[in-house]
């Protein structure tokens, strides 16, 4: 465990064994077969020459030459003619031969092509659905990282009619998250333009009082109205106080709905980093035992390595990636509130301005927490996986 789909160049991919789509003779061909052999150099078929073929659904092992990887494991698959001639079970058979290789020569990490889904003419869907069905019944009871090698994203396309439901889930929610966008930033810059208008704009454009046309006051009399003026300026009542606004009391985070604590509760900084809430840590393993599942139970639900498994669990403050936090969660079944506050715990959110967070929100709301079929479609869309650290 773990299984992913990932599109790479087989040749390039640094595992301790490659599995070649080969044909019965072994001695190279097109496609993959072609590429593995030139990829391995001249060794390989001097080697291959020695095996005596192949039959198909069987597998051979050879040294990985010029490789990267330890080991070539070589595999033929079916020719496909109308699925009623026992196709599938010639390519169950296929993988499952080449997994009990990689298990008997300690291979911790195999890399398999799409096998007879080229020039042999198996259906591509028909065939992902054999490889991945049969992959993972194998990683139930077994250790090892799994990955099905795809040149492209055309095998499992997001533009076929499989995905029809969750293109147009993934356009609305876009639609709704830029919309909201718009509006908000529509409301700054009408606010700005407002307060830019009334700061810079000439007092000629604003209505004022008009003033009654006065003339100079006549000589005769004039002080003796000043002296009555001042007499009344000096019986006028004191300038009123200010009226000052009751003080507001500023929202602390003591109301937020975890019960957090307002700084008044801390007497010092020691004091209040002394109160740390759960980490991620903790909470993933309070919910594995509310679960009642098993540690290797859940892991292996969430598609994670044990050893990244236990990198988590012994360490309090582990950090992990988005996509092992999600994964963590679909194991774990969690409602999508649940999730968010969950994932919060590593630091993370769920957005609609993002495909990979639109695709998970969209399966668990429906309660489909199959992390397989899930990646399938992060795949297609060109997204990480859950899983990968």
């Amino acid at each position: 465990m773990p299984f992913f789909l990932i599109r790479n160049d087989i040749t390039r991919m640094h595992t301790d064994a490659v599995v070649n789509a080969a044909n019965k003779t072994l001695l190279g061909g097109g496609g993959v077969d072609g590429a593995i052999h030139r990829a391995a150099g001249p060794k390989l078929l001097a080697h291959c020459l020695t095996l005596g073929g192949c039959k198909t659904g069987e597998a051979k092992i050879t040294p990985g030459f010029n490789m990267s990887c330890k080991y070539i494991i070589h595999t033929v698959g079916p020719i496909w003619k109308d699925g009623a001639h026992g196709e599938r079970e010639a390519l169950v058979s296929c993988y499952r031969s080449s997994l009990a290789l990689a298990l008997e020569n300690g291979c911790e990490s195999v890399a398999f092509p799409l096998i007879s889904a080229g020039v042999y003419g198996y259906p591509v869907e028909e065939a992902i659905a054999v490889a991945e069905e049969t992959i993972r019944t194998f990683l139930d009871d077994h250790d090892m990282t799994v990955y099905l090698v795809l040149f492209d994203t055309n095998a499992v396309s997001a533009g076929t009619e499989r995905f029809r439901e969750i293109r147009s889930y993934i356009d609305d929610a876009y639609s709704d998250a830029f919309a909201e966008t718009e509006k908000r930033r529509s409301q700054r810059l009408r606010s700005e333009t407002e307060l830019d208008f009334i700061g810079s704009a000439p007092m000629a454009n604003f209505a004022m009082p008009q003033m009654a046309e006065s003339k100079p006051p006549k000589k005769q009399g004039f002080i003796k109205k000043i002296k009555e003026k001042k007499e009344d300026l000096s019986l006028a009542p004191s300038k009123p106080e200010p009226i000052r606004p009751e003080p507001m009391e500023m929202p602390t985070f003591c109301d937020s709905v975890d019960g957090a604590m307002s700084p008044a509760d801390f007497s010092s900084l020691e004091d209040a980093l002394s109160r740390l809430d759960e980490s991620f840590t903790q909470m993933l393993l309070r919910k594995i035992d509310e679960s009642g599942m098993t540690d290797a139970q859940c892991y292996k639900k969430a598609n994670i390595d044990r050893k990244l498994f236990s990198k988590i669990r012994s360490d309090i403050y582990y950090k992990p990636s988005k996509s092992t936090a999600v994964a963590f969660g679909v194991a774990l079944r969690m409602p999508l509130d649940e999730l968010r506050s969950f994932i919060a715990k590593a630091g993370f959110a769920l957005s609609h301005a993002s495909k990979f967070d639109i695709i998970v929100e969209y399966y668990i709301s429906r309660g489909v927490y199959d992390i397989f079929e899930i990646n399938d479609t992060l795949f297609a869309f060109d997204q990480m996986l859950l899983g990968t650290q």
